[in-house]
């Protein structure tokens, strides 16, 4: 059952995390052409009554065309109505596309801002809550996770301003470190055998990748049929079922303490094998969270696609991110989990690369698909991993551990939409794919350190010493089982 609700927990986290990304830009986009339109028909002059001059039709090849003159102050209004032309036909997505770069470009900033203050406090957040679970327990401060993150969701359905948007956001990474350290803190104390925690490992983080999968598509189809409130209303009802869920198996009430004191945070950040799991979590994290923010904004400056192909955009990406989750967390074990890492910012970059590439959303489909598989591939091999350098290096008390994994993670999405937008607005949305790119592959071959990372000495005794108690309690126990039939063959 623990399982369940880490699983339920990482999942709503995430959903909210990017359901968001398509309903930003586009209310954003919305509110702005509506201030447009009031601001238009405030200026407009006020009209005096229409003149006696009566109304005279006329014919302009062969079609009847009646004027209404209206003298105002200063200003002579001609209202004319025609019969419509066949073959002539304007389109509105082209006008607004074409009428709104500046400030489609502007918004690249403040969207970025918006998708960034998460995990800016997320970051500021996770070193103090790392340290609370080894007085506390991993207990209360998921409890506490789930209700900031109730509020949170609250406020994303009902506010409408782009401050209280920032603030729900900002709130939302409170909740979301409680949840995810605390979470994946419990998990790694719980199935202490390498293989067996990458297995569970895996299976938890897909709920991150379903919730991924399921976030932009989901917003983007409920905010384009019911409005901005129904996809956050339906989340709220869904981290209230995961609270109740909590207060009935977890019961955090109770404070339970760690046996043993672990690893301080600067003991760990001072580890270099640590440190090459955190740049390669980040660097393929960062890559992504750009693409959050700046694609959809791109898809309107350069295909004028409707609000929802922007969510829908994301799903090839999303869904193979899912189903790399639940693959690798099994068979990168086999494969090496440095090489999986490796392979997968390889093939980040190239997805990246080919992105702007494409000239219609049909022909994105094939680069997503490539960002998912290779975040599936880095995400399942190096979040186990750092629970097994703990182990080997360090004490086996895991909440600080993944308070920095956590850390890199929000690193990756406080620094990518906060640059992001100024640099595509610089020098444009092709020129960042590359340089992202670029750094990915410059990153890859450090994790080929990660290929045999040599345990401390101390930890290696203790180890052995682990082994021969199992050792001598299977002989045991076999001794146990021959001595019966021993007996009987006596008799």
């Amino acid at each position: 059952m623990v399982l369940i609700i880490v699983w339920l927990a990482l999942f709503l986290d995430f959903t909210l995390l990017t359901v968001v990304v398509p309903i930003i830009p586009s209310f954003l986009y919305n509110q702005h052409i509506a201030e447009m339109n009031n601001s238009v028909a405030l200026k407009q002059p006020k009209a005096l009554p229409p003149t006696a001059f009566p109304d005279i039709p006329y014919s302009t090849d062969g079609q009847f065309t009646t004027e209404n003159t209206t003298r105002t102050e200063g200003f002579e209004w001609r209202n004319t109505t025609e019969a419509p032309i066949v073959g002539l036909k304007t389109t509105a997505a082209s006008v607004d596309c074409s009428k709104n770069d500046s400030f489609l470009s502007d918004e690249n900033v403040r969207v970025g801002l918006l998708l960034a203050s998460k995990a800016i406090v997320q970051l500021l957040v996770n070193p103090l809550v790392g340290p609370l679970t080894n007085r506390l327990g991993y207990h209360i401060p998921m409890f506490i996770g789930f209700v900031i993150l109730f509020t949170s969701t609250i406020m994303y359905a009902f506010v409408n301003t782009y401050t209280l948007l920032f603030i729900a956001r900002a709130l939302q990474g409170v909740g979301s470190s409680c949840s995810t350290v605390s979470g994946l803190g419990m998990l790694a104390n719980q199935y202490t055998d390498d293989k067996e925690r990458g297995k569970y490992m895996g299976i938890a983080l897909g709920g991150v990748a379903l919730g991924v999968t399921i976030g932009a598509p989901f917003g983007s189809v409920m905010y384009h049929f019911a409005g901005k409130s129904s996809p956050f209303l339906i989340l709220a009802a869904l981290v209230l079922f995961d609270g109740v869920l909590q207060l009935y198996i977890l019961q955090p009430t109770k404070i339970v303490t760690e046996s043993q004191k672990g690893s301080s945070l600067l003991e760990l950040l001072r580890d270099p094998y640590i440190l090459v799991a955190v740049g390669s979590l980040c660097f393929s994290n960062m890559a992504i969270a750009i693409l959050d923010q700046a694609l959809p904004i791109w898809m309107l400056k350069t295909m004028c696609v409707p609000q929802l192909y922007l969510g829908l955009a994301f799903l090839p990406s999303t869904v193979s991110y899912l189903l790399c989750m639940n693959l690798f967390g099994i068979v990168a074990h086999k494969l090496g989990r440095w090489l999986c890492s490796l392979i997968g910012m390889v093939l980040l970059a190239i997805s990246l690369f080919t992105v702007p590439l494409a000239t219609n959303d049909y022909y994105l489909i094939l680069p997503m698909c490539g960002t998912g598989i290779s975040i599936g591939m880095i995400d399942a091999s190096m979040i186990p991993i750092m629970g097994y350098l703990v182990d080997i290096r360090h004490v086996s008390v895991y909440g600080s551990i993944y308070a920095i994994s956590d850390v890199a993670l929000c690193l990756g999405f406080a620094i990518g939409p906060s640059i992001g937008g100024a640099i595509v607005k610089a020098i444009g949305f092709p020129w960042l794919m590359f340089i992202i790119g670029v750094m990915n592959i410059a990153y890859a071959p450090l994790c080929a350190f990660l290929k045999n990372p040599p345990a401390k000495e101390e930890k290696m005794a203790i180890l052995s010493q682990d082994n021969a108690v199992n050792a001598n309690l299977y002989t045991a126990e076999s001794d146990i089982q021959d001595f019966p039939m021993t007996e009987a063959r006596k008799e």
